[in-house]
């Protein structure tokens, strides 16, 4: 399970993901899906923190078609832009339309994220859901797979620590 750090009077508690339980849930996720019946033509992740579900739930799938969308609305902890904004290079339509879609994120927080891609690929795929890691209860977006629910700030394994580039400036 998850490790939940109490931090005292700081901050909130936040949920700390390591990568030997994002197998796991990648696992269990994956076998949700499958066992829902869905199958799945495109993987499609929502970049940057989807991308590793993404391709983990890929290859749990044996979907080789995975497709990208990068957005941007957090900015640091906690910190957002007033809305998402889809970054180039956009999905082409051309490449999804007609076929049944999953739609990979890391989280659902405010949903407003994952509100975007759906919306933006409604009415020209066959079918679309959508799988996350952690769904918050303020997520607009009901995800049609969930491997847990918190209302915790997720530590993930990939995004815990400063960048190297960051690092590298500060000891110089």
């Amino acid at each position: 399970m998850s490790e939940i750090v109490e931090t005292g009077a700081g901050p909130p508690p936040r949920e700390v993901l390591g990568y030997t339980e994002f197998g796991t849930a990648v696992r269990q996720l994956a076998t949700e899906v499958h066992d829902s019946g869905y199958a799945p033509d495109i993987v499609l992740t929502i970049a940057r923190g989807g991308m590793l579900l993404g391709g983990a739930i890929a290859y749990a799938l044996a979907v080789k078609n995975v497709h990208v969308m990068n957005v941007e609305f957090y900015t640091g902890v906690n910190q957002r832009l007033d809305f998402p904004v889809m970054l180039p290079p956009v999905l082409n339509m051309v490449d999804i339309r007609g076929t049944r879609v999953l739609v990979v994120d890391d989280v659902a927080d405010t949903g407003h994220t994952l509100k975007l891609v759906v919306d933006y690929c409604s009415g020209e795929v066959a079918e679309l859901r959508t799988a996350v890691l952690y769904e918050k209860p303020q997520s607009i977006v009901n995800c049609d797979y969930v491997w847990r629910h918190t209302d915790r700030w997720i530590e993930f394994p990939w995004s815990c620590l400063p960048p190297v580039t960051q690092a590298a400036n500060r000891d110089a």
